[in-house]
């Protein structure tokens, strides 16, 4: 007899085999008990019938609750009617814990109630779908850098200055002084960059935006890769192979969580390079004609960023941004010197920025001139500048926000399902 995990069933038909897990949910139908046993690699339906097991057991069968523990012994039987296409044919069942009262009853629940019973709500399948996905979508990040020789570099939560001003960071104390938790990891990259030539910042980054939207939360994860000796066009390829990557990893191992969440896989398959590329004047024209409109020089919104995902079956790349919106590193375009050569990825369906990225201003003088422009504090960016004073290169890498990326890749609305605990600003709980 085997400890097996329901994942592996497929391997054992015909033995018997022992699952610990919880009931998910039960039905019974004349003398016959089916359990819908889940053990965190997905749910088995156990056929418990009076008479192969003890009547105590049975009886037991009847009266077991919604999430109760337990462990469940019996055979593997091919069923492609069951869920997963194997059940179990039941032996033994040995009660763990009976649970009395779950809160998350299987039927529906307003969003207060569920993030609040959010330390419960992860074990349900759809949500449990949605961390799977999160999973593949960190693994794939991952593997795609290690596998082109960049270097993993973690940079500090704690900064005593911001890479776009304080306006929307946490002020916190730190001893005698003051800090700020990490809005990017971008900064200390660079500086990691001109050692290692390609790295990549992977970690929680926070904002204090005062904002309400299904499209923000205060904390999130931001994988930031930064390669010396890059063009903006450089950077942009990247870019389109690495999503590519990802969505391509996530559907090839993730496919049956994807079917849970109901997902059209064919808006992902279609998820292939090149991606249409188009400036901002390009984009603010297409975006006026759609009717999302907007005037020169605002960056784009929601709505302008659903027209834009609408043009195409895959993200779009909207590049050469007005520079006066756009941050004091950015490097300017040598042809229009009122341009940063700056790049957002749009993804499709309404899901709007998931990257964003540039070339980096890699001139000492350029950059002390932004600093003074932008009303920054040159004391706090001395280290950075000293990037610019020994051995500065072209440079650039971009930001991907993996809650934006597993929201698309999943097809759901709001981004406080694509985490385990989202951070929002009304809620800090559990």
């Amino acid at each position: 007899m085997t400890d097996m995990t329901v994942n592996k069933l497929s391997e054992h038909v015909g033995k018997e085999v022992v699952i610990k897990g919880w009931l998910y949910n039960k039905r019974s139908k004349g003398k016959i008990h089916f359990l819908l046993v889940r053990d965190g690699t997905g749910i088995v339906q156990c056929v418990m019938s009076k008479g192969a097991v003890p009547d105590d057991m049975f009886e037991l069968g009847d009266k077991i609750t919604q999430e109760s523990s337990l462990i469940v012994t019996g055979k593997v039987r091919k069923d492609d009617r069951a869920q997963g296409g194997y059940e179990l044919e039941l032996s033994k069942v040995e009660l763990i814990q009976m649970a009395k009262d779950y809160p998350i009853a299987l039927q529906e629940h307003g969003p207060d109630f569920l993030l609040n019973n959010r330390h419960l709500w992860l074990r349900s399948r759809k949500q449990h779908a949605i961390m799977r996905v999160r999973h593949a979508t960190i693994k794939a990040i991952r593997d795609f850098f290690d596998s082109r020789d960049f270097v993993l570099i973690d940079a500090p939560i704690f900064t005593p200055a911001a890479c776009e001003g304080t306006s929307t960071l946490f002020e916190v104390k730190y001893f005698d002084d003051k800090a700020y938790l990490t809005q990017s990891g971008q900064l200390y990259g660079e500086a990691a960059a001109m050692a290692h030539r390609k790295i990549y910042v992977f970690g929680p980054t926070f904002r204090a935006e005062k904002s309400k939207t299904r499209r923000h939360l205060t904390e999130f994860w931001m994988v930031e890769p930064e390669i010396a000796f890059i063009d903006l066009d450089g950077i942009m390829d990247l870019a389109e192979e690495f999503v590519e990557y990802i969505v391509g990893f996530v559907l090839e191992t993730r496919k049956e969580e994807l079917k849970v969440l109901e997902r059209d896989l064919s808006k992902l398959e279609c998820v292939k390079r090149p991606f249409p590329r188009m400036t901002y004047d390009e984009a603010l024209e297409a975006v006026n004609k759609a009717g999302a409109k907007m005037n020169r020089g605002e960056d784009f919104g929601a709505p302008q960023e659903a027209a834009l995902g609408a043009m195409s079956d895959r993200p779009v790349m909207v590049h050469r941004w007005p520079a006066e919106i756009k941050a004091f590193y950015m490097k300017r375009d040598p042809k229009n010197p009122n341009l940063a050569l700056g790049v957002d990825m749009i993804a499709p369906d309404g899901y709007g920025e998931i990257i964003g990225g540039a070339q980096r201003e890699d001139d000492l003088d350029t950059m002390l001139k932004r600093i003074k422009e932008n009303n920054l504090p040159q004391e706090a960016f001395e280290w950075y500048l000293d990037l610019r004073r020994y051995g500065t290169v072209p440079h650039g890498g971009f930001g991907l926000g993996v809650e934006r990326t597993v929201a698309w890749l999943c097809g759901i609305e709001h981004l406080r399902e694509t985490i385990p605990f989202p951070r929002m600003l009304y809620r800090i709980y559990p």
